[in-house]
């Protein structure tokens, strides 16, 4: 009986060579696959490995002053607020922003926007936020018009 059962166990040679065979055929294929796959992503999206960066924005010559405007704020308080735009060099290579003629650009939008973002604001936050209410004023006032405001300053800030 131990004839019989020691055959059982034993697998023919052949039979061992092809799943041996089998085996190192799939990991070749694999490996294979993820060389070209790896090669492919390196060629089609690494680029050349420099950011084409933008060039730094440029103050141009066309300064708009926009003049002082009450805005009413919260509680009964109000703020005077003046500001004045410098315009970008892009503006000025644009023929007044597309305007044409050089035409001087219109602060309505700028002015608009002043009043929503100001208007029903806390008094202590329009004191004591000044800088970071001018920073998201400012960067309202640069997506408006398109990128062509270089500069934002105020001109008045009096709060009441």
């Amino acid at each position: 009986m131990s004839k019989d059962k020691t055959k059982k166990d034993e697998k023919p040679a052949d039979e061992e060579g092809a799943k041996g065979g089998k085996k190192k055929l799939l990991i070749i294929g694999l490996v294979a696959v993820l060389a070209i796959g790896a090669a492919a992503y390196f060629f089609l999206f690494s680029g050349s490995g420099e950011a084409e960066a933008e060039p730094a924005p440029e103050a141009g010559t066309v300064v708009l002053a926009v003049e002082p405007v009450a805005i009413n704020l919260a509680g009964g308080s109000y703020l005077k607020l003046g500001f004045t735009l410098q315009m970008s060099a892009a503006y000025d290579l644009n023929a007044g922003g597309g305007h044409g003629g050089g035409a001087k650009p219109d602060g309505s939008k700028a002015l608009d926007i002043a009043i929503s973002q100001f208007s029903g604001a806390a008094l202590t936050d329009v004191q004591a936020n000044r800088e970071a209410m001018k920073a998201h004023f400012e960067e309202a006032v640069i997506e408006a018009y398109h990128g062509n405001v270089y500069e934002l300053w105020y001109t008045e800030y009096v709060t009441q």
